[in-house]
C-alpha cells in the first residue's frame, strides 16, 4: 500500500500531478499516445474550438463570462450577453486560448511546467489571478470539460486508427482531462450546503 501525504496533495501541484497521474495509471505512454495524435487532431483544432464555442455562447450561464474583459485583451468589449457573436474580437482572442490550450495537450513534454500550466488553467477561471471580475461557476467548468472529452472522443473515433490505437487514445485523454479538471476543481472552495 503506497502512502500519501494527504496535507502535500493540497501544497505541491507536482506532487498532486503526480499521485493522480499515478492513481489513474496516466503515464509516458498515454503522453506519446495523446503526442503521436498531434498530426491528424492539429488540423481539427479550429473545427473543436469553433463547436465548443458554438455551445458556450449558446447558454446565458457560459456566455456571461465571456462580457467582462479578459486577461490579456486590450480590444473592444461587447456590450452584452445578447449581442455576443463568435465574431466579437474578445470571442476571437478567447477562441485563440483555447485553440493554444489544445496545442499545448497535443505538443508539450508533460513535465513540471506542464503541471504548472495545468494548474494556472483552472485558477484563471476563478478571481485568483487573470481579471478578478471573471468567476466562472464550477458547474460551468465541469460542463466545459465534459464537452471537451466528449468533443475529443468523437474526432478521435472517426481517425483512421486501428481499434486498439483508438480506443488507447481516447483513454489516454480522458485520462488527461481528468488530471485537468482536478486541477480546476482544487481552486474552488467547496462548502456543504446541504
Amino acid at each position: 500500500m503506497q502512502s500519501i501525504d494527504e496535507t502535500r496533495l493540497e501544497t505541491d501541484t507536482q506532487y498532486r500531478y503526480e499521485y493522480l497521474a499515478g492513481f489513474m495509471g496516466f503515464g509516458p505512454e498515454d503522453a506519446a499516445l495523446i503526442q503521436a495524435s498531434a498530426p491528424m487532431l492539429g488540423p481539427l483544432i479550429p473545427l473543436l474550438v469553433e463547436k465548443t464555442y458554438e455551445k458556450l455562447l449558446s447558454y446565458d450561464a457560459t456566455a456571461r463570462h465571456f462580457v467582462p474583459r479578459q486577461a490579456g485583451y486590450e480590444g473592444p468589449l461587447p456590450t452584452g450577453v445578447a449581442n455576443l457573436t463568435q465574431t466579437d474580437p474578445q470571442i476571437r482572442f478567447r477562441k485563440e486560448h483555447l485553440s493554444r490550450y489544445f496545442m499545448q495537450l497535443l505538443g508539450r513534454s508533460y513535465d513540471g511546467k506542464m503541471v504548472q500550466y495545468l494548474d494556472m488553467v483552472g485558477k484563471i477561471h476563478t478571481p485568483k489571478a487573470g481579471n478578478k471580475e471573471i468567476d466562472v461557476p464550477l458547474v460551468q467548468m465541469n460542463a466545459l470539460m465534459g464537452l471537451l472529452a466528449d468533443s475529443l472522443t468523437d474526432v478521435i473515433s472517426q481517425q483512421p486508427l486501428d481499434a486498439a490505437t483508438s480506443l488507447r487514445t481516447i483513454r489516454a485523454f480522458q485520462k488527461l482531462l481528468w488530471i485537468q479538471n482536478d486541477f480546476i476543481t482544487r481552486h474552488y472552495v467547496i462548502t456543504d450546503q446541504t
